[in-house]
């Protein structure tokens, strides 16, 4: 079946909520049979994945023998089969480690502070050539590259700043967002990172995913709406 717009942003907000997944190699050491891992990822502007291995990982060497890969990630339920799930295939590549790079990807996990240290540890990008979406029972398509972009905006330039200023004055809308949307009353909440479709928090050391209604693609229009939803959450705890 053809994709509809919302189809399209359904699979890529399953995409964007999920930070770790079933990574697909073929095997080096193996001439070629499927070879399956786990990976946590972050995305870039384009919803691209991006992971950071080591160059020890089987995974890692069966890359820089054979690019092709793919990623999948599904949501938690009793019954997969009827679940959503999503599967990236695409070529990987070794991309370079700038501070801001580093910088994201540690806000998202702080615990891999300890990688940088050692020096096989190398971010790899995956270029999709197709993305493959399974809403439900017969409800399957095929997307895109072109199709999955999210549109683009500024807030990949700007995203530092509306996080401190998120983080450092309103910290307690941030909190009523845990609460009205997933009924967590955090003590240590804190916005790890925002784009088009969304923002992204970590709350009591849990990443929670917060779908905007719309694309948002400036800085102003990301004001408008975060305002708007703390106006929400909070009115219910009033």
């Amino acid at each position: 079946m053809t994709p509809t717009a919302e189809t399209v942003t359904q699979a890529r907000a399953l995409l964007r909520a999920r930070h770790a997944g079933a990574l697909a190699t073929l095997s080096k050491r193996l001439n070629g049979y499927p070879f399956g891992s786990v990976v946590d990822f972050i995305l870039d502007e384009e919803a691209r994945p991006i992971i950071l291995i080591s160059t020890l990982a089987q995974h890692t060497q069966n890359i820089d023998a054979d690019p092709r890969v793919s990623l999948l990630v599904h949501e938690a339920s009793a019954d997969l089969q009827a679940s959503a799930r999503l599967t990236v295939i695409g070529d990987a590549a070794r991309i370079d480690t700038s501070d801001a790079l580093k910088a994201r990807y540690l806000r998202y996990f702080p615990n891999a502070e300890q990688y940088f240290a050692i020096h096989d540890f190398f971010f790899y990008r995956i270029e999709p050539t197709q993305w493959r979406y399974i809403g439900g029972f017969g409800d399957i398509y095929w997307i895109a590259p072109e199709a999955a972009r999210p549109p683009k905006g500024e807030l990949v330039q700007i995203e530092d700043g509306v996080l401190e200023h998120m983080n450092r004055d309103h910290a307690d809308a941030i909190r009523a967002y845990c609460r009205h949307f997933y009924g967590m009353d955090s003590g240590d909440a804190a916005m790890v990172g925002i784009d088009a479709d969304g923002f992204d928090v970590r709350a009591d050391g849990e990443l929670l995913r917060f779908d905007f209604p719309h694309p948002v693609l400036t800085g102003e229009d990301a004001r408008r709406v975060l305002t708007a939803l703390a106006h929400e959450a909070k009115s219910l705890f009033q």
